[in-house]
């Protein structure tokens, strides 16, 4: 570990998981999860008739806790934040479970309200995901958090004391299939708890940002039956009737069957179906057309919070530039002045060309992030720089693209021809739009082109003039504070695959 990184731990102890995630920050700010930790502690269904946590119970957790700070110290953490949801908040005997469990294992516990719950989900949201309005949602084992951002501002949010595992409790599921009947009783008595706040109804139309197990379990269940390409379950859309034809199926089967469908987790096998009837019933209260996942949850919220505070909400523009600048310093393949001067050089080639050449709005964005992100493959080879990038890109956790925009930014940063650009997209069609393909390779030619400029990595072009002669040449005429021999050579060895691009042969003139 780097000696002048710090280590902070995040145990969150919800009512279906209790989880760890271990972070590293470096001196530069840079930060990544370094271990993480999960158990199926199943707390909501572990509450007795009179609502009290059994001592066994609360021995395994503490056991669980015992476990994970001994992780967190392992790893040189200097603090470790502990923090417990509905399960405990529900039980009668709560101030007794903390106390016990802070003398057991040294940890000091906070517990949060639902709001608190809220609060940090939309915290992980704001931070790693660029919508502006939004319905957010995190159905946990015994409580079910709705929240609705403006302008990127939380103003309003609510806890409901319904979740996966309370829910099949309370309708006895018991492993077995789930009548239609059920179900619409399970989403009308839902939405009879959500009509008690009616701006819920009020905002038809805005996207529903999913947090937590339950939304997971299904995004990971979606990819698997829909040979999902993109590996990365943050940022993955499902539409309303992927949720119905899901929710159908698993309603369906008996316990044993759906723990033998791949993608879904054995664990949530019991409880995925009450959980998704919960879900639909917010998605039918919103309106909205589509759920989104968010990888992040409570743990980055209170990371953020606790070891990255912004004094204000980070725009759209500003999640995505925060994001590259993280990997760039978690992985720097090469020197900050280089990749400064090919970003600027890309993006005047870009202003001087772009206009009537048919590209999308957002295209200059991509090229920004794939201008700063192109060398970060050298890390691991330089000899095999473009592909390294581009798997690094795609898997990665890096934030404020949809995954289509993820994936073109992938393919310019990596570009090396529009042959090797095909090969490369080819498993991917089936996110990509017509017309992508295209923009990828002419945007991958102009980063090309602005690297090719900064060939001796010295920033010695100052300024540079761009014009386009009767169609056929792209001079490029260059105040330089030396010769550029370098970068000449290394324009006119690229000349013959901008031109398939941009119907333009570049030439490069020193004054």
């Amino acid at each position: 570990m780097n000696a002048s990184a710090t280590v902070t731990g995040m145990i969150d102890i919800g009512s279906n998981t209790v989880r760890l995630a271990v972070y590293q920050v470096t001196s530069e700010g840079a930060y990544r999860v370094i271990d993480q930790g999960r158990w199926s502690a199943r707390l909501s269904q572990k509450l007795t008739e009179d609502g009290m946590l059994p001592d066994e119970t609360l021995r395994e957790l503490a056991e669980v806790l015992r476990h994970y700070r001994n992780i967190c110290t392992m790893h040189g953490a200097s603090r470790i934040r502990a923090v417990a949801t509905a399960a405990i908040r529900q039980a009668a005997n709560r101030e007794q479970a903390l106390r016990r469990l802070n003398r057991e294992t040294g940890l000091s516990i906070e517990l949060l309200s639902g709001e608190d719950e809220a609060r940090y989900g939309s915290i992980a949201v704001l931070r790693t995901m660029s919508y502006t309005d939004a319905f957010l949602v995190d159905i946990g084992g015994g409580s079910t958090e709705i929240s609705l951002l403006r302008d990127r501002k939380l103003v309003a949010a609510v806890s409901f004391p319904i979740g996966c595992v309370n829910t099949a409790i309370r309708y006895a599921l018991n492993g077995k299939p789930v009548s239609p009947a059920l179900l619409e009783r399970i989403e009308s008595e839902t939405l009879d708890m959500l009509r008690r706040e009616p701006w819920i109804f009020s905002k038809a139309g805005l996207p529903l940002i999913g947090l937590g197990g339950t939304v997971r379990a299904l995004a990971k269940y979606r990819k698997r039956s829909g040979h999902y390409p993109f590996s990365n379950l943050h940022g993955f859309e499902i539409k309303d009737g992927a949720l119905d034809d899901s929710l159908k199926t698993l309603a369906s089967m008996t316990l044993s069957k759906r723990r033998k469908l791949p993608g879904l987790s054995k664990d949530r096998a019991d409880v995925i179906v009450p959980g998704l009837a919960i879900l639909r019933a917010v998605l039918r209260a919103t309106a909205s057309p589509r759920i989104v996942v968010c990888g992040a949850g409570i743990r980055d919220g209170l990371f953020f919070e606790t070891c990255l505070p912004k004094r204000e909400t980070p725009s759209p523009d500003e999640v995505l530039n925060d994001s590259v600048r993280n990997l760039t310093a978690l992985y720097p393949a090469a020197p900050e002045k280089h990749l400064a001067q090919v970003n600027r050089l890309a993006l005047e080639l870009y202003d001087r060309l772009a206009p009537g050449a048919g590209l999308p709005a957002a295209s200059r964005k991509w090229l920004d992030a794939a201008s700063r992100l192109f060398r970060i493959g050298a890390v691991i080879d330089y000899n095999e720089c473009a592909d390294h990038t581009f798997y690094i890109l795609l898997n990665a956790h890096w934030y404020g693209l949809p995954h289509r925009e993820a994936l073109l930014t992938a393919l310019i940063a990596s570009y090396r021809g529009p042959n090797q650009l095909l090969r490369k997209l080819s498993p991917y069609r089936s996110i990509l739009e017509n017309g992508d393909a295209e923009t990828a390779s002419k945007l991958g030619a102009l980063l090309q082109l602005a690297a090719a400029l900064d060939r001796s990595e010295s920033q010695a072009i100052t300024s540079l003039h761009i014009a386009v002669e009767k169609g056929k040449k792209l001079l490029l005429t260059a105040d330089a504070r030396h010769a550029l021999p370098m970068e000449t050579m290394e324009v006119e060895a690229i000349a013959k695959d901008f031109k398939k691009c941009w119907g333009l042969t570049p030439k490069l003139t020193v004054r």
